[in-house]
């Protein structure tokens, strides 16, 4: 605009040297675009791109400050004021332009003036309002802590980890847990909590990375210095057991109980408060849960490997059975961590993969679709990735569904299903009211998928059971 044309006809100002962080060189507008190319979102990014290379470039905001000293009585005042002379860069930078501030009379050096009202008004200072986002980045890149790319994963951290919630404005409001924390690390060692101590490791590792201080070195010495504070920590705990006893209830008197611990038989409690997990209070032992769902017992059946009673969870119509103990410590060495029994590979358990999958996810290339035992009347197949939201209804109304894990359907690799429904209520021709086949290739089965054959994927699943033993042992 007009800003652009007068500094091409008067010259740019060398922009000053900025502060190498050595993450990235500066980002610079190439050519011009607009909104209708970018979009909303994208054109708010050019903009500031944009505005502040042109800032760069431009004269400094040049302005005339005036004070105003006066006397009433024997009390000395004081009075201040500016006047913008050149605009300068904020003439592009909006947010940071100055207005006029001068004293409403002009006065005279020497002169007299009458008071026209006496006046004494009482006012209280108000606290420093909550933090913003950026203005916790500005301090973080001041102490230096992290980079561009880790900062964001910090202020991501004590979010997620309820130390602070976002407000209105982009404000970080610390939450109880978090102002307890703060409070407790102050008491035992104030240095953790004290930018000093993060600056001074980043500092070390430019070092390193500049070749003035050794990795070994550097390494030998924080190890110590933080395994110092970590003793002498855990021998302090009691003043941080003091302050969460005021202000939070114990794990133990806190939730319902729901199922029963494999080591001791006693009742576990669930803590829904996020995060969702299970308690022990006889064993002292809490197990994490799938978040963003339910948790209710699966009909006081217990896991084979270690007497768990098993749980399900249900979250967006799928839901998946899974025992307490293995979702935290997997037994089976090919068993992942966080993964439900329609992922284990036991071999003989009725709730275990083998026993339910009936053929690949079609949605996702590593899942399998399992059925859901607890799903019933409105039975689904659902995919044994926790990622993948695939879910499948079939034979809604059937009074009893039932996998055959030893018998394959010739054409696909898929389980074999045993489908039964109330005779009255039957859709099956001739009234029949049981089939035993493929739910893709059988002609009276498939039409009660809402998933057509051609959205299937051809599946490998061991043959029998002596097969399927093999792979787990």
């Amino acid at each position: 605009g007009e800003h652009v044309r007068g500094l091409l006809s008067t010259g740019i100002t060398s922009p000053r040297k900025g502060s190498d962080h050595g993450d990235h060189p500066p980002i610079t507008p190439m050519r011009s675009a607009s909104e209708a190319e970018l979009g909303s979102e994208g054109w708010k990014i050019f903009s500031l791109v944009t505005e502040n290379f042109i800032a760069s470039l431009s004269p400094d905001c040049s302005y005339e400050k005036v004070d105003i000293t006066f006397t009433i009585g024997e009390e000395e005042f004081t009075c201040t004021g500016s006047k913008v002379i050149d605009p300068g860069f904020t003439a592009v930078l909006h947010w940071q332009k100055m207005e006029d501030s001068l004293p409403p009379v002009q006065f005279v050096k020497g002169a007299r003036y009458r008071t026209r009202e006496p006046r004494l008004t009482q006012k209280a200072t108000s606290p420093p309002g909550y933090l913003t986002e950026s203005e916790l980045i500005t301090l973080m890149e001041k102490h230096g802590i992290g980079t561009d790319a880790s900062i964001p994963v910090h202020i991501n951290n004590i979010c997620v980890r309820n130390f602070v919630t976002i407000g209105s404005g982009r404000r970080l409001i610390p939450n109880t847990l978090g102002i307890l924390l703060v409070h407790g690390y102050q008491r035992i060692d104030p240095d953790l909590v004290k930018p000093s101590m993060r600056s001074e490791i980043e500092k070390q590792f430019d070092l390193i990375a500049s070749g003035r201080a050794n990795f070994d070195l550097v390494l030998a010495h924080a190890v110590s210095a933080f395994q110092a504070k970590y003793k002498y920590f855990v021998e302090n705990t009691d003043y941080m057991d003091q302050l969460f006893e005021l202000s939070f209830t114990k794990l133990s008197e806190t939730g319902k109980s729901l199922s029963k611990c494999g080591r001791c038989t006693r009742y576990m409690k669930l803590i829904s408060q996020k995060p969702m997990r299970l308690h022990c209070k006889n064993c002292e032992a809490t197990y994490k849960l799938p978040q963003g769902g339910s948790i209710k017992l699966y009909q006081g059946n217990t896991c084979p490997l270690d007497q768990f009673e098993l749980v399900v969870y249900n979250a967006g119509g799928k839901s998946f059975i899974l025992c307490p103990y293995c979702y935290n410590f997997p037994e089976i060495e090919d068993m992942a961590q966080s993964s439900g029994c329609n992922k284990c590979p036991h071999p003989t358990c009725p709730n275990a993969a083998p026993q339910l999958s009936v053929t690949s996810c079609q949605t996702c290339d590593e899942g399998d679709l399992v059925l859901d035992p607890n799903s019933g009347p409105t039975w689904r197949m659902s995919c044994n990735e926790l990622k993948c939201t695939c879910v499948v209804k079939i034979f809604a109304g059937a009074v009893r569904v039932a996998v055959s894990p030893d018998a394959d359907c010739d054409t696909c690799g898929s389980s074999i299903l045993t489908v039964e429904f109330n005779p009255d209520k039957t859709p099956f021709k001739d009234a029949v009211s049981k089939i035993t086949g493929c739910v893709i290739c059988h002609p009276e089965l498939s039409p009660l998928v809402e998933l057509s054959r051609q959205q299937f994927k051809r599946r490998r699943k061991p043959r029998n059971k002596e097969e399927a033993l093999d792979q787990y042992f």
